[in-house]
């Protein structure tokens, strides 16, 4: 897998809430998740139980977007990335890795009973405006 430009990782690490985009029939739904970055699979973690609307829509459907943007009133200063990939459950060989990356960010959330889930990236956009005016980084995850 070709690693994407390194602003879009710094970006990545930088960051920790997430905007989540779901779909039910014809309804869609945002979440808002605080997320860790695992930077070896370019894949996001967070957690969020069963209960919740988002992850309800999740098991009806994996497919979702998102975006993490940075809130300036500086046109110049301007950054996000919005995203799509499929969302799993955090299990078996992925589950130790991603407690690991989520409670080294939050140790707070050892204390909490709920599930992980690992959002791999397929398809981000990055806009940067420090690079120039809607200035875009594109990546793509090419299956070998």
């Amino acid at each position: 897998m070709e690693a994407p430009d390194t602003k879009i990782i710094t970006f990545f690490k930088k960051h920790h809430v997430l905007t989540l985009a779901t779909v039910s029939g014809d309804q869609p739904w945002v979440a808002n998740c605080f997320y860790a970055f695992m930077e070896e699979r370019l894949a996001l973690v967070f957690t969020s139980g069963y209960e919740t609307r988002h992850v309800q829509e999740v098991v009806q459907n994996k497919k979702v977007a998102g975006s993490i943007v940075l809130e300036t009133n500086v046109i110049g200063k301007i950054q996000g990335i919005q995203f799509t990939g499929t969302l799993e459950r955090a299990e078996g060989e992925f589950l130790a890795a991603a407690e690991k990356v989520y409670l080294k960010r939050f140790p707070f959330a050892a204390l909490m009973d709920t599930t992980l889930w690992i959002l791999p990236v397929d398809y981000l956009k990055m806009t940067d405006n420090r690079l120039g005016f809607g200035k875009k980084l594109i990546w793509e995850r090419r299956m070998e």
